[in-house]
């Protein structure tokens, strides 16, 4: 099927969020029932995809944001249409080791992030593990421990990082 891309403006968290939305028909299709946020897998144009989570937006609407490294894979921006292809991915997702090692040391880091729903360290844990480097990887962590010793959560991190650039 075949879908457009949106861009939020001001939306809070959502802020400058690509993404394709999908109708609440869509997403019975694919998970009858379901209110809550749910990973799927399948292809984007010629990407091939696993791990996406579809977030809930109200009045059973679904949103699949679409970041910056999808973007320039499928060569596809804001208004451009894409054809999808998911299914519900049901493999569960694994939190970066080396993450979960050093967090586990640091107390108040530890006590944060284990009060986060899954989706949200997720969220740290994928940036962790997309890093292209040992050394990238390792100032990622150290990030996010300042961060959830701060208690930030993974937006507000980001945020941060971005207002002190």
């Amino acid at each position: 099927m075949r879908f457009t891309l949106y861009k939020f403006g001001r939306k809070g968290e959502k802020s400058g969020w690509t993404y394709i939305e999908f109708s609440e028909e869509f997403i019975q299709n694919i998970n009858p029932g379901v209110r809550k946020t749910f990973r799927v897998k399948g292809k984007i144009d010629t990407y091939e995809f696993n791990g996406l989570n579809l977030l809930p937006m109200g009045r059973g609407i679904f949103i699949m944001p679409i970041n910056q490294t999808v973007r320039r894979r499928i060569k596809k921006k804001e208004s451009d249409t894409v054809e999808i292809e998911i299914n519900l991915d049901l493999t569960s997702f694994e939190l970066d080791k080396d993450f979960v090692e050093y967090l586990e040391t640091e107390k108040i880091a530890f006590k944060f992030f284990n009060t986060l729903i899954k989706s949200h360290q997720n969220y740290f844990s994928k940036w962790i593990s997309s890093a292209k480097s040992p050394i990238t990887k390792a100032n990622r962590i150290s990030e996010t421990i300042i961060a959830l010793s701060k208690k930030q959560n993974y937006s507000e991190m980001i945020r941060s990082k971005k207002q002190a650039n």
